[in-house]
């Protein structure tokens, strides 16, 4: 074990490109994360038990979601865990660099973990909307596709992605990584885990964070659009 200053000072050199990073994750999670890696580092911890601390307060979240009666109150509840829960993903993942990389069971459960919150909380929203439909204004059935759609987004989205990360091929050693673009970062926003995390602030407004949550929906269906042609226009390209 060693200590947490060490251990911070060493993550700063260790970080992930920013290309593809929006700015919540880039300027808020991934900082966090690193001071949750460098106190975890000191602790002792695995990357794997982290995932598991991240898993612990992502599905606390969800839980009281699901089962809980919405209210401002409640809405911070949610938020906070999903949030801690989003930054100790991002720990994780730094703290395997700093132990000298992780390991092919340690990426599994993370994608796992992450498959399932993202399945899970989407699914607890459709179960609020169903059984507190005076609060949230979803008497028509036809709000119940809201979380189902937007849930396939967020799943196809997160499954598009990390599959044409391993199908392109790897850049050669020495090249320069591609400079972040702060535009890009920006635009990247709407579609960031932890910008989604916020709306959850809104529980207790009923028809507000109906209509934010399909915002961000739609958002996410847009978004999923054009990552679908970038993608396959990369891996094309990258057959030639």
């Amino acid at each position: 074990m060693g200590t947490v200053g060490t251990a911070l000072s060493e993550l700063r050199s260790a970080q992930k490109t920013a290309k593809g990073v929006s700015l919540y994750s880039r300027f808020v999670n991934r900082p966090v994360g690193r001071y949750l890696a460098a106190g975890s580092y000191a602790l002792g911890l695995t990357p794997n038990q982290v995932t598991l601390v991240s898993a612990l307060f992502s599905f606390a979240a969800i839980a009281g979601l699901a089962l809980g009666g919405p209210s401002w109150a409640l809405g911070v509840l949610v938020w906070l865990g999903l949030a801690v829960g989003f930054a100790f993903d991002s720990a994780d993942g730094q703290l395997a660099r700093l132990r000298d990389g992780g390991s092919p069971l340690g990426e599994w459960l993370d994608h796992v973990v992450d498959c399932a919150k993202l399945t899970a909380l989407h699914s607890a929203v459709l179960i609020a909307f169903y059984r507190d439909r005076d609060h949230f204004g979803t008497t028509d059935d036809t709000w119940l596709l809201v979380p189902l759609g937007f849930q396939l987004a967020a799943v196809v989205t997160f499954f598009g992605g990390l599959l044409t990360e391993k199908l392109k091929p790897k850049p050669a050693p020495g090249t320069p990584a591609a400079q972040p673009s702060t535009l890009r970062a920006v635009a990247l926003l709407p579609v960031d885990h932890g910008v989604f995390c916020l709306v959850f602030l809104l529980l207790g407004g009923g028809g507000l964070f109906r209509w934010a949550y399909t915002a961000l929906g739609a958002a996410a269906v847009l978004f999923l659009i054009a990552f679908l042609t970038k993608w396959a226009r990369e891996l094309n390209a990258a057959r030639r």
